[in-house]
């Protein structure tokens, strides 16, 4: 199963994402809710916690659907490029629009807002998913691939 995900995502890099669907690289099984794990919701805001546990545990080749929450009370941003090269971003998808980038490095929030990103996870790892310029630990979160 990693190796045929590893070859669809080889080609679909090679054919540009853009022209291909998930659908038409056999990825419609993979995305299929059979396959979908749980993943708690990320909040933005000033002065709370990003998220209700320290960390996340994720499995590789399962479809999962982060939310990120902003409560408009600062202009916040997650970071986390590591993590986001580890995984094979399907879409993202702010105020009902639906994005299908190559990849992210960042996100921010200027306003009160909801984006949702469906992702596969794909390389085995421990990553971090922070606030850019906090410290604190609860501005961050600790995301486990396995």
């Amino acid at each position: 199963m990693k190796r045929q995900l590893l070859s669809y995502l080889a080609i679909s890099l090679y054919l540009g994402s853009a022209s291909v669907s998930a659908h038409e690289l056999g990825f419609a099984g993979l995305l299929s809710g059979k396959n979908k794990g749980e993943i708690p919701p990320l909040t933005l805001s000033a002065g709370k916690a990003l998220s209700e546990v320290d960390e996340i545990n994720l499995e590789s080749g399962k479809y999962y659907e982060l939310e990120i929450a902003a409560d408009g009370s600062a202009e916040l941003g997650l970071s986390g490029a590591g993590f986001f090269r580890a995984i094979w971003i399907d879409e993202v998808v702010i105020n009902g629009l639906e994005v299908r980038p190559l990849g992210l490095d960042s996100v921010e929030f200027d306003d009160e807002g909801v984006m949702e990103i469906g992702f596969v996870a794909i390389k085995p790892g421990i990553y971090t998913l922070s606030v850019p310029g906090s410290t604190g630990e609860t501005q961050r979160v600790i995301i486990n691939i396995r």
